[in-house]
């Protein structure tokens, strides 16, 4: 139908030239003749033709109007729809971004609270092994002690070993000396006096 219109159009305007030059003509073609009542008569018919090319231009430029303003409906229709379209496509863009960033931040808060435990954690095992640290070297000062201890009671008992020793070699002296004394009372007390 618009192609229809088109060709209709142009055969308005074809008509519309062809009548403005069949005006000319005639005036042109009177005006040869030098005959003032046809020359009249022929600007008078040049009158009605232009009038008439006029009124099918006219009417030409108000269709012309007049599709051009229903193809802007139409494309404020179909700009209309677009728009609902992308809206509803926005809104539902914009509902699924806010989804997924209210997912990223109770992520992004459940990690942070990890991460303050871990870091609690971390605390808790450090400040543990300073304490166990504290603990080792006191332990490694008491190993020490007892080392020590346990090297000076060894290097006495050596002593008291060396001294049970001569003790007993002194005691051996002693009740040697107590045998002989008494073999000798002995021997004194049989002999007769």
């Amino acid at each position: 139908m618009s192609g229809h219109r088109r060709r209709q159009r142009s055969t308005r305007v074809v008509v519309a030239v062809l009548l403005l030059v069949l005006a000319t003509l005639a005036v042109a073609g009177t005006a040869v003749t030098g005959s003032w009542v046809l020359v009249t008569l022929a600007a008078v018919a040049a009158l009605v033709l232009g009038a008439a090319a006029t009124k099918i231009t006219h009417s030409e430029l108000l269709d012309s109007r007049q599709e051009a303003a229903r193809d802007r409906a139409d494309q404020a229709r179909a700009y209309a729809e677009l728009t609902e379209v992308r809206t509803a496509e926005n809104v539902e863009f914009a509902a699924d971004m806010t989804g997924k960033v209210a997912k990223r931040d109770a992520t992004i808060a459940r990690l942070e609270k990890r991460l303050g435990d871990a870091a609690a954690e971390l605390a808790d095992a450090r400040r543990e092994l300073v304490e166990s640290g504290e603990r080792a070297e006191e332990a490694q000062r008491t190993i020490d002690r007892l080392t020590q201890q346990l090297a000076h009671a060894e290097e006495r008992a050596g002593q008291a070993v060396v001294r049970v020793a001569e003790l007993e070699a002194e005691l051996d002296i002693l009740t040697a000396q107590i045998h002989a004394l008494e073999a000798q009372a002995r021997t004194q007390a049989r002999r007769p006096a």
